[in-house]
């Protein structure tokens, strides 16, 4: 077993772990990033199949998701995702009848108000209700316990919205971002979604999706840029502990794999929550025993490909239907290169414990018959190929009393810190929260190591303060 050192360590190579990778090399610590599996990029990942590159799942961000956005600038991936000029999503429901959510230029939150008046999946007497829920939404302090102690429905249904709205409206957007289902949902995290994303600013909730397959734009530019500023990226190596150990001329972090032993002057794990306690010691950080109550929730995602196109809709959301959101992932998978014809659409359905552990086959053959009663085209259309991607444990459950279970960055464990959606990031499982965990872990990291004051000093590029992307004007 050889021995080796760095500043820095990283264990896990996801969005948080290459995020603090980043910060602390920029800063000009020596980083070594340990991921067990063949490839970085965590959750976000790509591969072939029959010809074609395809995402593991459907990943979306907003406009508001400004750390994320400034972690592509600095991986060099910007120039490879679009965002709507304008938040515009189409809603289908069986029969091919649809409904905009459009926003306007407006300030907020009257950018969607125009558009919600007009919004035939709710009743008028349920329109007129949103006004009440929308501006206490705008007043919730989201940092109040009480707010995560209940769900989103029950907290909803104290303001007027019943179950109706909340299936047509409320967990349309819920459930993608919180990946639970309002009825399930801490409010805290249901109302952290709307308020940031939908209430604070016009431009705030406008979409934003890769144009290339993920893996390209996140793995392989993460650890391009890693490896430009001196990184050491290992992959498939497993990390199997850390621990304390002595250095020199003081005290280190010794973190062990099954290949090697390695001396750090700070280690920042970024590795699911359910995989944290086989890597630290009990008693590392507080609360550690109840980090297993957070649990997990799980994507589903079903990849249909047809001879013929079906839809002009880049994407679109979906009510009364297996199918939530669905979208077009021809050009980004290559079916439209090489003379090939046809349409490949990606299905992703978030909270999906009803199908996690269904067959395959079953799972493709209600997405497909679901497609058909959504997209007329889907009817006239032969499907050529299928195939069923399962993320068992895509997220934590972030239900009520979850937030005084997610910790901050710090540990008991001198120079450990934690990264991860999972942490306390103040947002849901998400990759800006990904991202934003990963950079407050540098941040305690650094301190340990003693680099913040290099920062001045490095001849690396700085990580730069993310800016909104201009928003349309007229």
């Amino acid at each position: 077993m050889s021995a080796a050192g760095a500043d820095v360590v990283v264990v896990g190579g996801g969005l948080a772990g290459l995020a603090a990778a980043l910060e602390c090399a920029d800063r000009g610590a020596q980083v070594a990033v340990v991921e067990r599996r063949p490839r970085l990029g965590g959750l976000t990942w790509s591969f072939h199949h029959r010809g074609l590159t395809v995402d593991n799942g459907q990943h979306v961000f907003l406009r508001c998701c400004h750390a994320y956005l400034d972690f592509l600038r600095r991986i060099g991936s910007d120039s490879d995702v679009t965002i709507q000029r304008r938040l515009d999503v189409t809603v289908l429901t069986p029969g091919g009848r649809g409904a905009r959510l459009r926003r306007n230029l407006l300030p907020a939150p009257l950018h969607l108000a125009p558009s919600l008046l007009r919004y035939r999946h709710l009743g008028a007497g349920d329109r007129l209700r949103l006004g009440r829920a929308a501006w206490s939404l705008r007043r919730a302090d989201l940092a109040d316990p009480a707010l995560d102690a209940q769900t989103f429905a029950a907290w909803l249904a104290e303001r007027g919205q019943g179950a109706g709205a909340v299936e047509a409206l409320w967990d349309l957007i819920t459930v993608p971002t919180v990946n639970l289902p309002a009825a399930q949902a801490s409010a805290a995290m249901g109302a952290k979604v709307f308020q940031t994303g939908l209430l604070s600013h016009r431009g705030a909730a406008d979409i934003g999706w890769s144009r290339v397959p993920l893996g390209f734009l996140h793995g392989e530019r993460a650890a391009s840029a890693l490896r430009g500023v001196g990184a050491e990226v290992a992959t498939g190596e497993t990390v199997v502990s850390v621990e304390e150990g002595k250095g020199s001329p003081g005290p280190a972090l010794i973190v062990r794999t099954d290949r090697r032993r390695l001396v750090a002057g700070a280690v920042v794990v970024a590795v699911p929550h359910l995989a944290v306690n086989d890597i630290l010691p009990t008693g590392a950080a507080p609360g550690q025993q109840g980090w297993g109550r957070l649990g997990a929730s799980p994507i589903v995602d079903v990849h249909v490909v047809y001879d013929r196109a079906v839809t002009d809709l880049p994407f679109a959301a979906a009510l009364g239907s297996p199918v939530q959101w669905v979208f077009d992932r021809t050009a980004t998978s290559g079916l439209d290169r090489g003379g090939r014809q046809g349409q490949y659409l990606a299905v992703s359905m978030s909270a999906a414990d009803a199908w996690v552990g269904r067959h395959p086959r079953e799972i493709a053959a209600a997405v497909v018959a679901a497609l058909q009663q959504l997209l007329p085209g889907a009817g006239r259309a032969r499907v050529v190929d299928t195939l069923v991607t399962k993320e068992r444990t895509a997220t934590f459950r972030a239900g009520p009393g979850t937030g005084s279970l997610r910790p901050g960055p710090r540990t008991a464990l001198g120079g450990v810190a934690l990264a991860g959606a999972w942490t306390a990031t103040g947002w849901p499982a998400t990759m800006e929260g990904a991202v934003r965990s990963g950079r407050a872990a540098a941040r305690v990291a650094l301190e340990t190591a003693g680099r913040p004051a290099m920062a001045a000093a490095s001849s690396a590029p700085p990580t730069t303060t993310a800016q909104p992307l201009p928003e349309e004007v007229a």
